[in-house]
């Protein structure tokens, strides 16, 4: 099973997505901020991470430079999550690394966009 790392301060949107990438069969884990993030990847990096972009502590942004400099972490896929249309904000993630981003709030189609592979649909001849 793939794992994946749910990173945001807000307890209700863990809970939300956890739901979701349980459902996806992902082995999930939560963290509060952007340093528990960090420490739980020096332990076991994920295949994936769900990241907020802002919380205390550190902000998604800091933690993305700081997993893609550290040894293994290329490796995972991270989308980046944000509340506005800020596409400064989304240029400097995907800048430092980030894979895609979506926008918060988001709804069970939405993630399950960003983690499940889609197929292409057979167009009738």
């Amino acid at each position: 099973m793939k794992s994946c790392l749910v990173v945001d301060d807000s307890s209700v949107v863990r809970k939300v997505a956890r739901r979701i990438l349980e459902d996806l069969d992902y082995i999930v884990d939560e963290a509060e901020d952007g340093q528990e993030a960090f420490d739980k990847c020096r332990q076991e990096m994920p295949d994936a991470i769900l990241l907020d972009w802002q919380m205390p502590v550190m902000s998604g942004l800091e933690f993305l430079k700081l997993l893609r400099a550290f040894v293994g972490g290329q490796a995972p896929r991270v989308v980046y999550m944000v509340t506005e249309n800020d596409i400064g904000q989304i240029a400097l993630a995907l800048k430092a690394g980030a894979s895609d981003y979506m926008m918060k709030p988001f709804d069970r189609d939405v993630l399950e966009g960003k983690f499940v592979e889609r197929t292409l649909e057979r167009v009738s001849a």
